[in-house]
């Protein structure tokens, strides 16, 4: 799985591509830890999760979000998640995730 990062203000922005399964979920979770050390050593406030190029994501992709949530939480980083398409909103609200963290319908900062 690949990811792309972009600063933008106070925030750096995580932008993983593809699906979050079984066979790419180590890959999204070290791509969140990254974020979380990159904001920290910035001295960013937040990291956002663009959602916005991912096709689907299992339980595996949202216990990795869960548990950067805690390494953020232990280096004073928030973590929001951006712009999830039609399938990811949805899996995101079973899953109650969209009320574990804050999602934006786009990403913050880039217009997109």
């Amino acid at each position: 799985m690949e990811a792309t990062y972009l600063r933008s203000g106070d925030a750096l922005i995580v932008g993983p591509v593809g699906r979050v399964d079984e066979a790419t979920w180590k890959d999204f979770d070290n791509h969140l830890a990254t974020g979380v050390l990159r904001a920290s050593r910035e001295a960013l406030d937040t990291l956002i999760v663009d959602l916005s190029r991912v096709d689907y994501m299992s339980s595996r992709g949202l216990r990795a979000l869960t548990v950067a949530r805690q390494q953020a939480r232990a280096v004073d980083v928030a973590i929001r998640l951006a712009a999830p398409n039609d399938v990811m909103r949805e899996i995101l609200a079973i899953s109650r995730y969209d009320k574990l963290f804050p999602v934006d319908d786009a990403v913050p900062g880039t217009g997109a």
